[in-house]
């Protein structure tokens, strides 16, 4: 077992519930795949049946059960150590949010939660971020207006993904996309829109796109041209 506090089973299954979670400072990170993606060594590990049963939040075991601590990063350090950044506003699934932080992983971007999104360390999060979670810097609970005016000042281009918008993927600014993708039938408010500086939409055959497929087009479009 790594070293650390000492933790009950009772103590780590409170870690299922946000306001635990909040008031320790820690998650919850299950499965093999999910714990070999973590850089460094869990606070504790649950790996016996018997204790895996009591901690995990799933009906069939995935494996051993990690420990962690919070890892999201505050505004100023997002802006600092990214080129590109995801804001997901209100976003409220979990496995979409998680998916948003594998594909943000997966293009070099950093991620930005709105208030109302999903909480990053919902245990369905972290598992549908498949680890990418321990990769990609993320800041949460943020006034997502008041993030795009200091992403604005910082040298970002706020880029709003809209269904009405004429212009395409491909004519998102070169430099420092910041690509805002709200809720999949509400999308984003008006309030957002203004904010951002350009407006871009996905021609789709299908009425709308969940949350985390259109983040992976945008990102994909605004990594792709740093490769050639």
């Amino acid at each position: 077992m790594p070293g650390g506090p000492a933790f009950s089973t009772k103590r780590a299954a409170r870690l299922k519930t946000k306001k635990y979670r909040e008031a320790e400072r820690l998650f919850l990170a299950e499965g093999t795949a999910v714990l070999a993606e973590a850089p460094t060594t869990p606070l504790h590990v649950f790996d016996r049946e018997e204790q895996i049963l009591r901690v995990s939040t799933l009906e069939t075991q995935a494996g051993p059960v990690g420990v962690f601590p919070f890892l999201d990063v505050t505004v100023t350090e997002l802006l600092s150590r990214a080129w590109r950044i995801l804001l997901l506003h209100g976003v409220q699934d979990p496995g979409n949010v998680g998916t948003a932080i594998r594909s943000a992983h997966a293009f070099g971007a950093g991620v930005a939660l709105s208030r109302g999104s999903a909480d990053l360390y919902n245990p369905k999060t972290v598992r549908a971020s498949m680890g990418s979670i321990f990769h990609t810097p993320v800041t949460r609970e943020l006034e997502t207006v008041e993030f795009l005016n200091a992403a604005s000042d910082a040298g970002f281009a706020p880029v709003a993904a809209v269904p009405e918008a004429e212009e395409m993927p491909g004519s998102m600014p070169t430099g420092r996309p910041v690509v805002c993708i709200g809720a999949e039938g509400s999308g984003l408010p008006e309030e957002v829109v203004r904010a951002c500086q350009f407006r871009v939409g996905i021609p789709s055959l299908a009425p709308s796109l969940n949350a985390s497929v259109a983040a992976s087009i945008l990102l994909y479009e605004a990594y792709s041209r740093v490769l050639g």
